[in-house]
């Protein structure tokens, strides 16, 4: 089995989908015009995807009050100092930077909405 998507319930679907497009360059698979407003969004391969909706019978989780370790989205960075000042440039905040000892290097941020996203430039990549 693949995974096909990932999704959240987040309050403002439609402006984080906005942003997800322009600065981290995801594409709209498919996306509603009206509720739950849902939208997928795909990676640069094509494989994975994220739906971003707003559905009230579930409750939204509080992102920017959750630990980054429990839950957030990770990128392969090729730079992670310029994505990370791009992506700051643009709203998000840097929450930590990091440099494990294999020298992979992961750097942590909250987008506008508190959802954390993980920019991971490995020393050995794990994915081809």
């Amino acid at each position: 089995m693949k995974i096909e998507h990932f999704a959240l319930n987040v309050t403002h679907p439609q402006a984080l989908s906005d942003w997800y497009e322009k600065h981290l360059g995801l594409r709209v698979v498919r996306k509603m015009a009206e509720p739950p407003y849902m939208t997928f969004l795909a990676d640069d391969s094509g494989k994975v995807m994220v739906e971003l909706y707003h559905n009230d019978k579930a409750p939204v989780l509080e992102f920017e009050k959750m630990n980054p370790l429990m839950v957030h989205l990770a990128f392969v960075s090729e730079n992670p100092t310029a994505d990370r000042d791009r992506l700051v440039a643009n709203g998000a905040e840097e929450v930590s930077d990091d440099t494990l000892p294999d020298g992979s290097r992961l750097v942590m941020l909250r987008d506008p909405w508190g959802i954390c996203i993980q920019l991971c430039k490995r020393a050995t990549p794990m994915l081809s």
